[in-house]
């Protein structure tokens, strides 16, 4: 597959999903007073949907915004998700940094996203940290995403794949029947997700059964104690499976 990016072509959350804070969920939110909600935060990162994408990469919530090097998904530059695609796609870890700063660039990383088809949704959209940090086991779960309004904008997405695992958690538990956690899968490891929507529209009735396929991935959070190459490893033979190499 050539390495050639074009414009993307657009789609209801074209503008939204660029790199600036300034998102706004369409879905219901929690909208408790402010003095309950004090603590309360909606994810800043609007999901990137191209609508030929047919894998959608899920992750849990962002650090606070200190840790911020842009205004786009992972935008932590000390994670390595950027470094991982760089690497898989482009053999070249530094493929979506600009230059020598500290920083990754979000336009060039969203172009991509819409050129290969792999779309990025949160599955957390509001959330209370309880020590003030990106920690996924110290981060409470107020509102979850809605599927039933993102799965129709990416209707070619045949599989999901985590990074984490409190976004696997998440979404087993959007499930019907969700599965008993000794179930769950393992890092490397997949799972049917047979998701069944709650949209009532007409329209949308005939396909309220989505037979996906849902992968758990290594976090790509230097947290996670795993080496980086073998990081790379895992996402490089996950898109392999998939067809995005």
């Amino acid at each position: 597959m050539k390495n050639i990016m074009t414009k993307p072509l657009s789609n209801t959350h074209t503008d939204q999903s660029k790199p600036a804070n300034d998102f706004v969920w369409s879905q219901t939110l929690n909208t408790e007073s402010a003095n309950e909600s004090a603590n309360i935060e909606t994810h800043p990162f609007g999901p990137v949907l191209p609508p030929d994408a047919t894998v959608m990469m899920m992750g849990s919530f962002p650090p606070t915004a200190d840790k911020w090097a842009m205004r786009f998904h992972y935008p932590n530059f000390q994670n390595d998700m950027w470094r991982i695609y760089g690497r898989v796609f482009f053999d070249d870890a530094d493929y979506f940094r600009v230059g020598d700063e500290k920083r990754f660039d979000p336009e060039r990383i969203r172009d991509f996203m819409f050129e290969r088809g792999i779309a990025s949704c949160p599955t957390v959209v509001q959330a209370i940290r309880e020590t003030g940090n990106a920690s996924d086991k110290n981060l409470t779960v107020v509102t979850t995403v809605d599927l039933d309004s993102i799965l129709p904008q990416v209707p070619k997405v045949e599989a999901l794949f985590t990074t984490g695992g409190k976004a696997t958690e998440v979404l087993l538990n959007l499930l019907n029947t969700p599965p008993a956690k000794s179930k769950y899968p393992k890092t490397n490891q997949s799972i049917d997700y047979p998701y069944q929507s709650h949209d009532v529209q007409p329209s949308y009735k005939a396909e309220k059964v989505h037979d996906l396929t849902l992968y758990r991935l290594p976090s790509t959070s230097r947290a996670y104690p795993l080496a980086l190459d073998k990081k790379v490893a895992a996402y490089k033979e996950f898109f392999a499976k998939v067809g995005k190499l």
